[in-house]
């Protein structure tokens, strides 16, 4: 037994913890960034444009001594990674956490996707490796423990229903499969490379959150499929995300979070 059995409290805090996420403006993204910034933690939100960055974290609430930072970065740009994780690193002192949350989207189908459209869509997951490999090696430099969470999709698991799409909009995009099939087993491999230097790695699998530019009639057909017939609210990912950065999961590592309302159980 452990001298001291931590509290919920103090296992699901994050004060004294910096947390880099990328796109931390976006629909899922700005809800996880108000989450870990509610948990205690100093926040470097990033965007591909400083402004929209700046923006997002005057709306950040503030806990205890937290302070957060706005950061301008594009994770599809893999040689900008080492300056931009530096200037992270300058703004905030350390980075604890990682949040591989960007995602430069492609909506092209299986029918007119190019082999530079597919290519370019895999990129992400370049770009979330170079970002983990960055902060493992902070983390190392530092000797301290650390945890990285890269967001995958229900989708990265099963394959879409056809007939959820037809006649509505666009198949949903192979290469976007494609792609968080990739960052799943991405997952594993370095979570069991980097267990050793105290680095965990998770992944964080949403099912459907559509934003308000989705068809109405797809997010109709989508309901269909789950068992709680309903899409997800980005608040509904804030325990998820608290969870996987604080040390309420210190024991979990290469494994996959799925948020999905009951999709992929059946």
């Amino acid at each position: 037994m452990a001298a001291h059995e931590p509290t919920i409290a103090e296992l699901f805090s994050l004060a004294g913890k910096t947390v880099l996420i990328t796109g931390g403006t976006g629909h899922l993204g700005s809800a996880m960034s108000r989450a870990l910034a509610e948990a205690g933690a100093s926040v470097v939100l990033s965007s591909r444009f400083e402004d929209h960055a700046k923006d997002a974290v005057a709306r950040l609430p503030v806990v205890g001594t937290a302070r957060h930072h706005a950061l301008a970065l594009n994770h599809m740009e893999p040689d900008t990674l080492d300056a931009s994780f530096g200037r992270a690193v300058s703004l905030a002192g350390q980075v604890d956490v990682l949040v591989n949350n960007g995602h430069e989207a492609d909506g092209h189908d299986w029918t007119n996707v190019t082999a530079e459209q597919f290519t370019r869509q895999l990129a992400n997951a370049t770009g979330y490796f170079v970002l983990g490999r960055l902060l493992r090696d902070h983390l190392v430099e530092r000797q301290a423990g650390g945890s990285i969470i890269l967001l995958g999709s229900m989708y990265g698991q099963v394959a879409s229903y056809p007939d959820a799409y037809a006649g509505v909009c666009p198949a949903s995009p192979v290469a976007y499969h494609a792609l968080k099939g990739g960052i799943l087993h991405m997952t594993r491999h370095l979570a069991v490379y980097w267990a050793r230097d105290g680095v965990r790695v998770n992944c964080l699998s949403p099912g459907p959150f559509p934003s308000a530019k989705a068809a109405p009639a797809m997010v109709e057909r989508l309901c269909t499929k789950l068992p709680m017939k309903r899409m997800g609210q980005p608040h509904e990912l804030k325990g998820a995300i608290v969870f996987l950065a604080s040390d309420a999961s210190s024991f979990m590592t290469g494994q996959n979070m799925v948020i999905d309302g009951g999709w992929t159980a059946w």
